[in-house]
Order: structure tokens, then sequence, then C-alpha cells
């Protein structure tokens, strides 16, 4: 049921529309190395060979998976005697072409540049990972989106219709397969925008019809939604744990959790566990949305996660779907904060570009009491030695010391913590005026070099005592 030409092609009409940039393109006779990115079932393979028509160039075409470099140079040979002796240009499509490996992309970069091939790269994948910067430098990327339903529909009766083709004309007594509103309704709900597995369904419901010899008045083979159901074996998820599907779910499912809609966050993780993702990596990202998302709004957040991380590998699936649906829901109504990560980020930011500053003395550790007459260790309170478990003293290296990374919000405990933190602020600053407690560590003692260098020689004298009378003994 591949269509014959452009005018028979169904969806995207963004990119072969009467005003689409590809039907412009080939109306002058010129086209371009291109790359078409979309899910499976959008037509890429039909479009590419069509475009070919429409210039009047060679159709050849490769599969990444089936093919190395050595089918590609073939191909290219052909090509370039092709172009030599009757000046017929080639257009090479190149199938699932994010399989091919740096090696094989790169073999490919000559003959696009000179003009041999006209290269039409084909993918499900990001071609902006996939595909490496020099080979995609040289191909304009155009992108094909899931077809609507009423895309899927129309094809759906072209198969049912068509007499050399399709369906009609191959089975019953006069020909043809009937679908029910029911059926037909379900069959193109089922598809997720894919024309390949509607077709693929519709093919085996009628086969399930006539093996059960299900027919209309007509005696055309009927097939019923439950012969649709079984064919499908179970609703199509739109998912593929290593193609753009399984980010643009997961990417919805992390945003309905910080959007505070748990309808739409269960609904995500069903799906996701529906499609055979790894539950683990499910949990992985419940426990980043509690502190990325939550954080101290509701510490208890980060509990639920990690313990439901851990109800997964004690009991597994399917059980385990139970606590993490209770993970999910209770982080996406859970309030919100965003600040714990902010000030992460904050201070980042100053690492890098500041470098490594120098911890204050009176914050060191004085491992020998002799590094005291440096000044480290000089000058620390212990809080817990004040009022209030507090005290004012420098904690930030000298260039940040006045620096405010976390700014807690008024949601949920978080607002407990910044009044906490604005009572111990005032504190603070009622201390300093009041001149009970200077803001910054007591300094230590001042030492002279002479000092040092005199308490070093009396060390010495010291020692060479004791050496001698050790060996006077």
């Amino acid at each position: 049921m591949r269509p014959r030409d452009l005018d028979e092609f169904v969806g995207q009409e963004h990119l072969v529309g009467e005003k689409g940039p590809l039907s412009r393109g080939v109306a002058r006779g010129h086209l371009a190395s291109l790359l078409l990115w979309g899910p499976p079932g959008t037509g890429k393979t039909s479009l590419a060979r069509l475009l070919a028509a429409a210039v009047g160039a060679e159709f050849a075409t490769l599969s990444a998976v089936m093919s190395g470099v050595a089918e590609v140079r073939a191909t290219i040979a052909e090509a370039q005697e092709r172009l030599t002796l009757n000046g017929q240009r080639t257009v090479l499509l190149i199938d699932e072409i994010h399989r091919f490996n740096k090696a094989q992309q790169d073999a490919l970069l000559p003959h696009v540049e000179d003009g041999t091939i006209t290269l039409v790269g084909a993918t499900t994948e990001n071609p902006y990972f996939e595909v490496n910067s020099a080979l995609l430098s040289r191909l304009r990327v155009w992108r094909l989106e899931p077809l609507a339903d009423e895309d899927v529909a129309a094809i759906v009766r072209r198969a049912l219709a068509d007499q050399e083709r399709g369906l009609a004309g191959e089975l019953g007594p006069k020909g043809g397969v009937e679908l029910s509103a029911e059926a037909f309704d379900h069959l193109v709900s089922i598809s997720g925008g894919d024309a390949r597995t509607a077709l693929n369904v519709l093919e085996g419901a009628a086969a399930l019809a006539e093996a059960a010899d299900r027919r209309d008045g007509d005696g055309r083979v009927s097939p019923s939604l439950t012969d649709v159901e079984e064919a499908a074996q179970q609703r199509i998820l739109a998912y593929d744990r290593a193609g753009d599907g399984h980010y643009d779910t997961v990417s919805a499912f992390i945003k309905s959790l910080r959007g505070n809609d748990p309808d739409a966050a269960v609904y995500w993780l069903a799906a996701m566990i529906a499609a055979g993702e790894d539950p683990r990596f499910i949990a992985r990202r419940l426990i980043i949305s509690a502190s990325e998302d939550v954080g101290n709004a509701d510490p208890r957040a980060l509990q639920v996660a990690t313990a439901a991380a851990f109800a997964l590998d004690w009991i597994g699936l399917p059980e385990a779907q139970y606590s993490l649906a209770q993970a999910a829901t209770y982080i996406a109504t859970a309030p919100k904060s965003d600040r714990s990560g902010a000030a992460y980020f904050a201070a980042a930011g100053d690492v890098e570009a500041m470098g490594s500053l120098s911890v204050p003395l009176h914050l060191r550790t004085a491992g020998d009491r002799r590094m005291k007459h440096h000044g480290i260790g000089v000058g620390y309170r212990n809080p817990h030695e004040f009022e209030g478990a507090d005290v004012d003293q420098q904690y930030l290296p000298d260039e940040l010391a006045e620096r405010h990374y976390y700014r807690p919000t008024d949601q949920g405990y978080e607002s407990t913590i910044s009044e906490r933190m604005a009572r111990r602020a005032a504190a603070r600053e009622a201390a300093r005026e009041a001149g009970r407690t200077p803001r910054n560590a007591i300094p230590g003692p001042e030492i002279k070099r002479s000092d040092v260098i005199r308490k070093r020689e009396e060390s010495r004298k010291r020692l060479a005592e004791t050496q001698k009378k050790d060996a006077a003994g």
C-alpha cells in the first residue's frame, strides 16, 4: 500500500503539502541530501522513494543494520558509473542510519560532497545525538510527526477499497473486507500514529475473521472488535526504550511530578511499566525528583522515594508497582521547592569561577597542638556551647563571607526552615550590635618568625641532650 506519487502520500503536510519545502523543491527538480527523522510508520521510506522519482533519480536503498562499508562502496560505485554513463543522479536511502558507526558514516562524506549521491538518511533516533557532526552538517534535517488519526483512517480506508493492492477482491465471494465502525475506530486508535501498525493489525484481523468465517450479508469478511484486539495482542504503546519515545515519556513523567498532577504522573508511570521500562530506572527518577523538585518543602518525599526503591529490590514487579505508584502520587502532591538544587549550582558556579579558596584558619583542624602557634584551629567556637546551639562566626572563605546560596521558600516545611533562619539571623545581628560576639573568628596570636626559630632551636637542643644521655647510659 505504498503511495505511488506525492499526491497519494498521506500526512506530513508541513513538508509535502502544497507549500511544503520538499514538494516545492522537487517541483523545481531540486533535491539536496537530507535526513528524515521521525517515529516508525510515518512514511520515511515511502517519502524518500517518491522524492527520488519526482526528480527523475535512480533510487537505491541500504539498511544500516544489514549493510557495512563494502555494501556502501559497491552502491556508490554503481552510482558513479550511472552518473558517468548517462548523467543520472542516484538517491541513496540509508534506513536506520544511526546504526552506522563513525567510520561507516565518514565513508559517505566525500560522495555526498561531490554529488555522486544524494543521501537520504532515515532514523527514529535523535540525529543530533546519533549522527556524527561532520555528516550531519551536510544534511538538512526534516522532522516527521506521528500521523493524525484522520490520516491513519484514510490509509486504512484505502487498503479496504483498493482492488489492486489492498484487501478488496482478495477475501470473500464478492471480495473485500468490511469493518464495523467500532472495530474501525479501535484499529485507528491503537495505531499510535503508525500506519504500518494499522495495516498489519488490519491484515491480521481479516485473517482471523476469515478463519472463523465471519462475514457480512454481502459475503465480505467482517472482522469483529475482538478480532482487532486479538490481532493487536495488546494496546500498542508508542514507546521505545532506546529511542525518542523513551525520552519523551520519561520527560512527561518527570514534568507531571513537578507540575503537581498525580493523575498524569501515574498514567505515565503505567505507560512506562507496560512498555517494559526497567523499574529501577523509574525508581531512580522518583528519587531524583524527590530532591530536585520537592526538596526541603517536604523532606519525607525523599524517604518515600528511597523506600519505594528498596521495596522494588525486595519484592520486584508486579507487586512493587504499588510502591512506585505511592511514591509518584506522593511526590506529585507534595509542596515544591527547588532551592536546595539552586543553592548547589550557585555554589558550584563560584567554585568554577574562583577556584579553590582557602579554608578560614579557625575552621581548620589542628591535629598537632603546635599548629595552634600558626593560628590554625584558633578561635573556633562550638555552637553547642551557646544559647540556641548557635553562634555567629564565619564559615565561608573570606572572599565569599557575605554570600547567601540557600534561600528557602514559604512552601511546606521549608517555611519552617525559613522562619528558623530568619530568627537566627536576627539574633546574630542583635548580638553583634550589643557587642557580645564579634562576627568573625577571634584572630590567633601574632607570631614572630624569631620566636618560631628560637623554639625550634630549643627543641633541637633538648633532643641532643636526650641522645647524649642515652649514649652514656
